[in-house]
């Protein structure tokens, strides 16, 4: 689960890091009256949108005045922003942060993740703050530093100093680095975090670092010691098919081709992706049903790949280990029934109960098209695809 910046940077302040004064608004009065309580010369009006690059896209905008502010915010909350990170129409633009404007000397990219390989929490930091950290990894390897946090010593002064002596600190700012990583690691286990990123942290014109920008996801799967954070789950922010799918435990991602997949287990999931690609097919989506699924289940999973409009046939993978095959096949007439499937739906199985499920579908009078392995399910369906194109 995502966070947006304001919500990040209330939890900073909560932990003691700095961050530049600042206030969420939903409508351009709120705005205003938060620019008033804001001292300075200035302010910055952000897009709270769950997408990098807001910058590029326009979703990051100066104000030296009240009525230039006005008409920022007035041009950003209700629109929609278009950034390389996005979903394709855009992250809806309902709230904004209106920041007091900042003298920056210089900045620098700090991020906190979990490291899969040792499983165990990383910094990542770089003194190219500002920039996307894929392209620094990509043009400047050497600009970048990962140090692993051992669980039990937590961050070591040693490794704080490695990583101000490559941002280039002064002694000063060498401890508040340290005091940073520290709360920064505690945040992180406390909230059952993935990632924070810090993009950029900055020396201001006081000569102390401070954190001008901030992004946060929480772990999916501690979101149910983490209530009062998921109180802020923003579901405007995340795809609609795949909110959807959280209703009924589905693991559902959206995807840009044609073809959609219905498949029982991650791993066999991908397998399907692949293969379609294999043979020239591109997926619509993700979906894995999970090893426990019902006649319902499947049922709405086919409820809710073909309301993409995208798609134009339907792969359906199913190895009956936990699930029976004969159920699934249930799910698929049941669902095909209910939602009158206009697009060709190619289904293997494989497993428990496999010849019952194949003779469910055999003599259901429906157009579902059997496959005895999954190299011709997808060819079928890549070829499916194709026939709809040239009629």
């Amino acid at each position: 689960m995502h966070l947006h910046e304001y919500q990040a940077k209330k939890l900073f302040a909560e932990y003691g890091i700095p961050v530049p004064p600042g206030k969420p608004a939903h409508t351009v009065k709120e705005a205003l009256r938060n620019a008033a309580d804001i001292k300075g010369s200035g302010w910055v009006v952000k897009a709270q949108v769950h997408a990098g690059g807001r910058g590029k896209a326009g979703g990051v905008k100066l104000a030296h005045t009240m009525d230039e502010l006005e008409t920022v915010a007035r041009n950003m909350l209700g629109s929609r922003l278009v950034t390389k990170q996005s979903l394709p129409a855009g992250q809806p633009v309902n709230c904004v942060l209106i920041q007091g404007k900042v003298d920056i000397a210089r900045e620098f990219y700090l991020g906190m993740l979990v490291d899969r390989a040792s499983r165990r929490i990383a910094i990542i930091a770089s003194p190219s703050g500002g920039m996307d950290i894929e392209e620094v990894a990509a043009t400047r390897p050497d600009n970048i530093l990962n140090t692993i946090i051992d669980p039990v010593l937590g961050i070591q002064h040693f490794q704080s100093r490695r990583i101000g002596a490559l941002l280039g600190l002064d002694e000063k700012q060498q401890e508040q680095l340290f005091q940073i990583l520290k709360r920064l690691h505690q945040l992180f286990t406390d909230k059952d975090l993935s990632l924070i990123e810090i993009n950029p942290l900055i020396i201001n014109g006081a000569g102390s670092l401070e954190a001008l920008d901030a992004k946060m996801s929480i772990d999916d799967n501690a979101l149910f010691r983490q209530t009062n954070l998921e109180e802020w789950r923003d579901q405007s922010q995340e795809d609609e098919k795949e909110n959807i799918a959280k209703r009924y435990d589905l693991n559902y991602v959206t995807l840009d081709g044609n073809i959609a997949c219905m498949v029982n287990g991650a791993g066999l999931a991908m397998a399907t992706m692949d293969i379609i690609k294999l043979y020239g097919g591109e997926p619509a989506n993700f979906l894995d049903v999970g090893g426990g699924a019902t006649v319902e289940k499947v049922s709405e999973a086919f409820k809710l790949i073909v309301s993409d409009p995208k798609v134009e046939a339907i792969l359906v993978n199913i190895f009956g280990g936990i699930v029976r095959c004969d159920l699934i096949a249930e799910g698929i007439i049941t669902a095909v029934k209910q939602v009158g499937v206009a697009v060709p739906v190619i289904v293997r199985l494989e497993g428990t109960n496999v010849n019952a499920g194949k003779n469910l579908l055999a003599n259901s009078g429906l157009a579902i098209i059997a496959a005895e392995n999954l190299a011709e399910a997808a060819s079928m369906v890549v070829e499916a695809t194709a026939q709809r194109k040239t009629c």
